[in-house]
Order: structure tokens, then sequence, then C-alpha cells
């Protein structure tokens, strides 16, 4: 570890801001999806990806690849949502059934959506700027892409992710 290179002070102040802005704008944002409309970040995140298809269904491996989640957590989270209305699953011609946004799914996206919006807007897009939003897109981009590339090449396969 000692051949490791260590972050330097600005290098460490930086990761750690970013640590931190992100645990409490997600923290934030979720206090609110939470007790303003009964919906959990994870349950948020189904609903946005169901809600964005076309055909408002997406196999549970789709789900999976677009959350990147693990396949248990995918599968027990699911079960939870379907138990509360929010989506139902239903057989198709493929192994795995189709995960489908329900009417009461829909309607849950619909009323919390525009509200999240705007606070993504207010604590972020504003305080940003377009320039700095512009900048923070393509480092984003470019990092996601490194991950990609790690994962593809130098990755062990039981860190590779989701499955």
């Amino acid at each position: 570890m000692a051949n490791e290179p260590w972050l330097d002070e600005d290098e460490q102040q930086a990761w750690r801001g970013y640590l931190l802005m992100n645990k409490t704008l997600e923290t934030h944002l979720t206090r609110h999806l939470q007790r303003e409309f009964g919906l959990s970040a994870s349950d948020f995140e189904i609903l946005v990806n169901l809600s964005e298809s076309a055909t408002g269904r997406m196999r549970a491996f789709e789900l999976g690849e677009a959350t990147q989640w693990e396949k248990s957590r995918m599968s027990h989270h699911l079960s939870r949502m379907e138990k509360r209305g929010l989506i139902r699953k239903e057989a198709c011609d493929a192994r795995y059934p189709e995960i489908v946004l329900t009417d009461e799914g829909l309607a849950a996206i619909k009323a919390c959506a525009p509200a999240h919006a705007r606070r993504v807007r207010e604590l972020f897009v504003d305080v940003l700027g377009k320039d700095r939003l512009v900048a923070l897109g393509e480092a984003a981009g470019e990092v996601v892409a490194e991950v990609e590339k790690h994962q593809q090449t130098n990755c062990p396969p039981e860190i590779r992710g989701y499955c």
C-alpha cells in the first residue's frame, strides 16, 4: 500500500466534497419522496424506468441493467412494489415475466415527478448554473466511461457489477 498514490489535499477535498454533496442531496430528495409521496428512492427509480419505457413494461434483467442492482435486490424490491400495487408481473414468451407499470404506479410517478424535478432544479441545476452543469455532465460521462472500460478489462468478474 505504501506504493499506492495517495490523494493530495485538493484531490481529497474534491472527492470528499463530491461524496458529501451526493449523500446530502440524495438523502434530502429521498426524504421528500418518502414523506410527501410514500415512495422510496428505489421505488422512484423503478417507476421512472418503467414510465420512460415506450410500453410501460420491461424485463427484470433490463431493470437490473438500468439500475445496476443485483438480482436478489431487484427481485425482493419488485415483490414489495407488486404488493403495493405499483407494478405487476405478467407472463410472456420468455422465461421470466415482464414488469408492468400499473395505473397506481403511473399515478404515483405522475404525482411526485414534478415536485422532484422542481427540487432537483432548485438544489442542483440552479446552484451550478449552465456552464458548470455542462462541465459536470461532461466530466460525469468521462468517469462513467472509464468505469465501464475498467469493468471490461481490469476488473475481477465478481466485482464487475450486477447480474
